[in-house]
């Protein structure tokens, strides 16, 4: 397994664990994930954009321990390490939470 780290404007938002290359840039390409980003928000502003530019890198050792710290704590007792597993490196919320509690 490799590391990929995702970063938005030049700044590292997510790391995940892949089997390779390949798979990695297939979910990093996803439509479903992108459109995520656009509904996250770190700091009250939305993840991406979905203009900025988003690129695909291999990942430091110490974002690579951020997903494996977040492994060891993961509280789904149905997840297995080879699930797909993304660890934000930046502070998220999800807009749809916040509309919830306003309601």
């Amino acid at each position: 397994m490799d590391y990929f780290t995702i970063e938005i404007g030049g700044s590292a938002i997510a790391c995940f664990r892949s089997e390779n290359d390949e798979d990695a840039k297939h979910f990093f390409e996803a439509e479903d994930f992108r459109e995520d980003l656009t509904i996250l928000e770190s700091q009250g502003k939305p993840v991406w954009d979905g203009v900025t530019a988003i690129t695909l890198r291999k990942a430091t050792s110490e974002e690579a321990s951020e997903v494996e710290h977040a492994y060891e704590f993961d509280d789904d007792p149905s997840r297995t390490i080879d699930d797909e597993f993304v660890v934000f490196l930046i502070p998220i919320s999800d807009m749809d939470d916040e509309d919830e509690t306003e309601a």
